[in-house]
């Protein structure tokens, strides 16, 4: 499947939908569309905001308002090379941005390393999450394993030369492979638009320092698990169940248990589930956001 455009041309589209914010002294991309509640999407890697286009504009269309903020070293955001790419600095970042944003309260999304990452700033900011939505990611960060293809980035050199090999062509092989069910889905150059946006100005040298530098800690663990029991807002977990890495066999239910749910909402789809299923995961958001609404004080 093509578009009218160039890969340049896409990539411009995106940037010219959002705005550029200054966190931190970093500055970083948003989306931001619509208006009403507002609800935070965390992307993970090797993805931005740009993942997030389409249920934003879902939420939008919903009535409320749809925000999510590129991570220091990935999409459109500054990558210092002293900056801490760790997942609690990442939190951290993420929860100025979202005061940056006027964001007081706002429901949470959470997908792939934006799970461990937005599980941290929940946990560390319980009084402002209205509800939580996780997509496919880990809560057991202890006995997280990487998916094979993402492995090779986490050794020196390896890392350099199999970042060096992906390509709009290889790439596309992937993105076929684990992140989407039906590749006619997203047009070639939006596909290559991930590419791009990934390794800009330094080659992607902070993708790769993201990728050596998961929390895998108890205490971090225990953080993550703060954020989904025993919490003053409801929590739900939808999930792509062809998903060939983050399996819902071990992680779905490993999500599942963690935040004691009845049930995973599950759909057919491959890592990537907001490029086929956004409307779907517009609508079960929206759901939730009316339960959030019974739990809210009188």
């Amino acid at each position: 499947m093509s578009s009218n455009l160039t890969v340049e041309q896409v990539i411009e589209q995106h940037r010219s939908s959002g705005k550029f914010v200054l966190i931190g002294g970093v500055k970083t991309f948003a989306l931001d569309y619509g208006s009403g509640e507002a609800v935070l999407c965390i992307h993970g890697v090797p993805t931005s905001s740009f993942l997030y286009r389409k249920v934003l504009r879902s939420l939008a269309d919903k009535g409320f308002r749809g925000v999510s903020v590129d991570l220091p070293g990935l999409g459109l955001a500054e990558r210092p090379e002293d900056f801490d790419y760790s997942f609690p600095n990442f939190a951290l970042f993420l929860s100025q941005a979202a005061e940056e944003l006027g964001l007081d309260k706002y429901h949470l999304v959470v997908h792939d390393i934006g799970g461990p990452i937005g599980f941290a700033l929940a946990a560390e900011n319980k009084e402002k999450i209205l509800s939580l939505t996780i997509l496919n990611t880990w809560v057991d960060v202890v006995n997280f394993e990487k998916p094979l293809p993402m492995r090779p980035f986490e050794k020196p050199l390896l890392g350099e030369a199999e970042l060096a090999g992906l390509q709009h062509s290889t790439w596309n092989l992937l993105f076929s492979a684990g992140a989407v069910s039906d590749s006619e889905v997203v047009p070639k150059e939006e596909v290559y638009a991930y590419v791009d946006l990934l390794k800009r100005e330094d080659g992607g040298d902070a993708f790769l320092k993201i990728m050596r530098n998961f929390a895998n800690t108890e205490e971090y663990r225990e953080l993550c698990y703060s954020a989904v029991q025993n919490v003053p807002y409801p929590v739900q977990a939808i999930w792509g169940v062809e998903d060939p890495g983050l399996r819902y066999e071990r992680y779905g239910t490993e999500v599942k248990e963690a935040a004691g749910l009845a049930e995973v909402y599950k759909l057919p789809a491959k890592h990537l589930l907001q490029e086929e299923q956004w409307e779907a995961i517009a609508e079960k958001i929206a759901e939730i956001a009316e339960r959030s609404k019974a739990m809210l004080p009188r």
